[in-house]
């Protein structure tokens, strides 16, 4: 009888360690390398939610821009009808792609901006490869800037604008000081690990295994998500950042942009924008979103 009982520990003992790994292995693949959308599927998304039409008649120019290790990101410049010498890099989220970012785009080209939209990496026509959340990525912006500054000669104003995992990205940035003059950060997380803890919580999965996706992510892609810390980019941050956020956004809470706004040391504004969910301030409410950017706009050229 003992012989058995021990015989039975040793067999649980291994199935609770397959499972262990299996959880190292598995974990960190569904939180860094989720299913993506289409460039198609992103237009369709979006023409339920906001007129994209405009985007047809624009002249665009499409170009390769390498980023982090050479890896190539497909760009798209946007000519805004009215000759200008403002420009904005706009960001997408997660598993989103460049086509996400025209929900934004007239309302800069309205301003007098010319637009630059991306796809970042894994997302779109890119290469397909896992995300890290504002790491690589943030490489990769930097190299969107500089090739944005050395491609247009007549830049009188150029900022970034991110949303979510964009946000994240633009916020990253900050850290490698950009040639750039403002940043728009729409929803983005002070910290990846923060919010999928919040997440597993509201779950009411055990967080414990939020902790071997961690250890995973570092085994297999080399980052834990405890690296992931947009906010550590900002307490010698001196660009102006405008935060809005969605007050119904129970995804990436707005406590993120409040504990991002507090942190920069530069000049900060933050806007919530009332009973809007995680990434759709600018479908709740696009009057007062454009009332927000422009008046950030007007008060940091003044």
């Amino acid at each position: 009888m003992k012989k058995i009982m021990i015989k039975a520990l040793i067999i649980i003992a291994i199935i609770l360690v397959l499972l262990l790994c299996a959880a190292i292995i598995i974990l960190p693949g569904m939180v860094m390398t989720g299913s993506r959308q289409t460039l198609d599927e992103a237009r369709a998304w979006q023409s339920e939610r906001i007129d994209i039409s405009y985007y047809d008649d624009l002249e665009k120019t499409d170009y390769i821009v390498k980023g982090y290790k050479d890896y190539e990101l497909h760009t798209q410049f946007l000519k805004n009808p009215t000759v200008t010498d403002k420009y904005i890099i706009l960001s997408h989220g997660y598993t989103d792609n460049r086509i996400g970012s025209l929900k934004y785009a007239k309302m800069y080209l309205d301003l007098g901006f010319n637009c630059i939209i991306y796809d970042l990496r894994g997302h779109g026509l890119n290469e397909n490869t896992f995300t890290t959340y504002g790491i690589r990525e943030a490489e990769d912006l930097m190299a969107i800037i500089k090739d944005t500054r050395d491609r247009y000669d007549n830049i009188a104003k150029l900022g970034i604008h991110g949303e979510s995992l964009g946000a994240a990205t633009s916020i990253t940035a900050l850290k490698y000081k950009p040639d750039i003059d403002f940043v728009v950060a729409d929803c983005g997380f002070a910290d990846i690990y923060g919010v999928l803890y919040d997440g597993y919580k509201s779950a009411h999965m055990p967080t414990f295994l939020l902790k071997l996706a961690s250890i995973g992510a570092k085994i297999r892609y080399g980052y834990s998500l405890k690296d992931m810390r947009p906010i550590d980019s900002l307490p010698d941050n001196e660009i102006p950042i405008c935060f809005i956020h969605g007050a119904a956004d129970n995804f990436i809470l707005p406590k993120n942009s409040e504990q991002m706004a507090s942190a920069s040391k530069g000049y900060t504004e933050l806007h919530l924008i009332d009973g809007a969910a995680h990434a759709y301030s600018i479908f709740t409410d696009p009057v007062k979103y454009r009332e927000y950017v422009e008046g950030f706009l007007n008060r940091i050229s003044n």
